[in-house]
């Protein structure tokens, strides 16, 4: 039996908006829900306990759909903290091989903390990113102690000062190199990210100034309804409030450039999903015959011809300056 038609739909469907895949010039893997934190914002509900991960043999055959052709230019591995799963270094190395661009979310302390598994040292990591020379980007809540420590745990805040001046030592975020440090802003609350541009400014002044660093870009996301943000504004009774805020936000040209229109999202086992929230939420993309679809029958053409699934949620992606997994889109 079909669902019912969202709120958002229906304001899709008001304006005569489209928002019909384009490309699939981005592979996204969700690899891991393992992290070595457990983040208020978490729309993943990751945290050092989760064992979900990628196996071998998914990850060979995502290596084979990025060997089989050029559409997918970009690869993105993402988690929980994607560095925690076994086979992490064996998709980066091979993408690499393969000449794709490859984007690691990094949380920047799992470089400073134990395996929380086997408790090996992941102090590797910054070395091992240069000599890929893979894009990091990573979460950064704030450039003061107290807002990101709200929002992460006690003493993220330092760890992660530690961990941006080894990789600038190495040649992230520096001018004179090609090695490439974003770092991403989530709101510390429930409203929406200023604007992209000023807060980039702000960062690199007050990163600079505070404590000699530099990165590239600044990405601006918006916090999405989902998990453990949603389940604290319901403990707050704020989570009608701020859904009212995203729905009065909504952008038409932000909508025009959701990601899902540009990538594929893949779960830990495999299944496919339009975005990484779709993917936490649990609706996948459906083959032809109303089953979830999987990577083992991946094809870009085909998935080029489905439907995306829009939820309320969505509202998050297409407020304001819109939000995505490269910050701003509008």
């Amino acid at each position: 039996m079909p669902s019912a038609e969202s709120a958002f739909e229906r304001n899709l469907t008001t304006r005569g908006l489209d928002l019909s895949p384009r490309s699939v010039a981005t592979l996204q893997v969700n690899v891991t829900k393992q992290c070595n934190q457990a983040c208020r914002h978490c729309h993943v509900d990751s945290s050092p306990s989760r064992r979900e991960h990628i196996s071998r043999e998914l990850a060979e055959h995502v290596v084979a759909i990025l060997r089989a052709g050029p559409a997918i230019q970009t690869l993105d591995l993402t988690g929980g903290a994607p560095e925690l799963n076994p086979h992490f270094e064996y998709l980066v190395q091979e993408a690499r091989r393969l000449d794709r661009r490859v984007l690691v979310r990094h949380n920047l302390t799992v470089s400073l903390d134990p395996h929380p598994e086997d408790g090996r040292s992941m102090a590797y990591l910054p070395e091992f990113f240069a000599e890929q020379r893979v894009v990091v980007i990573s979460s950064l809540p704030y450039y003061q102690a107290f807002f990101t420590d709200r929002q992460r745990g006690q003493g993220v805040f330092e760890k992660s000062i530690a961990a941006l001046k080894r990789l600038n030592s190495l040649g992230y975020g520096q001018d004179t190199s090609e090695l490439e440090l974003n770092l991403v802003y989530n709101p510390a609350g429930a409203f929406l990210p200023g604007n992209q541009r000023e807060l980039e400014l702000d960062f690199k002044n007050a990163l600079w100034q505070d404590h000699g660093i530099r990165f590239n870009q600044l990405y601006a996301i918006t916090n999405m309804p989902i998990h453990r943000f949603r389940d604290d504004l319901a403990r707050r009774c704020a989570l009608e409030e701020y859904m009212n805020r995203l729905k009065g936000a909504f952008n038409p040209e932000a909508a025009r450039e959701v990601m899902c229109r540009d990538m594929v999202s893949v779960a830990h086992d495999g299944t496919l999903y339009d975005c990484d929230f779709n993917q936490m939420l649990e609706l996948p993309v459906l083959s032809s015959q109303g089953r979830p679809a999987n990577i083992m029958d991946f094809t870009p053409e085909a998935f080029l011809k489905r439907g995306i699934r829009f939820a309320d949620h969505c509202f998050g992606c297409t407020a304001g300056a819109g939000s995505s997994c490269g910050g701003e889109v509008a």
